[in-house]
């Protein structure tokens, strides 16, 4: 049911955490539905924003960069009274068949630490931890911590509709 009146996301500035979970699964319900569709709205805000300046400042922005000999990072430049500061940051992936290749190359032919290029970073799949053998498990236990994340909530009217 939805009231007139109800709480809004607004009427939660001067309201505490505590006095937040003393509401009802309703309002709690309604509030969450709201700052979802407030996110959403934000958004495409945001990504329309962004084009709008990529459309504005992405040419001269780059033609500053390569100005300054360089394809990323940031670019200064004037545009009215503003210092406009464009930054485009580099995002390096390593093709991780090739990085063991090299890898191999340089325990095996050269004969050198590969630790003083790379760093190596071992993961182990959840799933696959849970279906080893026990002694396997044993063996891997002292490596392993277990650490939680952010909690989250949602609600699901007995209806179907979701919140």
């Amino acid at each position: 049911m939805i009231l007139a009146n109800r709480l809004r996301l607004e009427n939660l500035t001067d309201k505490t955490p505590s006095d937040i979970a003393a509401f009802n699964v309703e309002e709690l319900a309604l509030l969450v539905e709201e700052l979802d569709e407030e996110k959403s709205r934000l958004k495409a805000l945001d990504d329309r924003l962004s084009l709008a300046l990529d459309l504005k400042y992405a040419g001269v922005a780059h033609n500053t960069r390569q100005r300054e000999g360089k394809d990323t990072g940031t670019a200064r430049f004037a545009d009215g009274a503003f210092t406009i500061v464009a930054n485009l940051p580099k995002r390096v992936k390593w093709d991780q068949t090739r990085l063991s290749l090299a890898v191999h190359t340089i325990v095996h032919d050269w004969r050198e630490d590969p630790a003083e290029y790379v760093q190596t970073e071992y993961k182990v799949s959840e799933a696959a931890y849970n279906a080893w053998p026990k002694a396997v498990r044993t063996l891997f236990e002292a490596a392993r911590a277990v650490e939680t994340g952010k909690s989250s909530y949602r609600f699901e009217r007995k209806d179907g509709r979701n919140s």
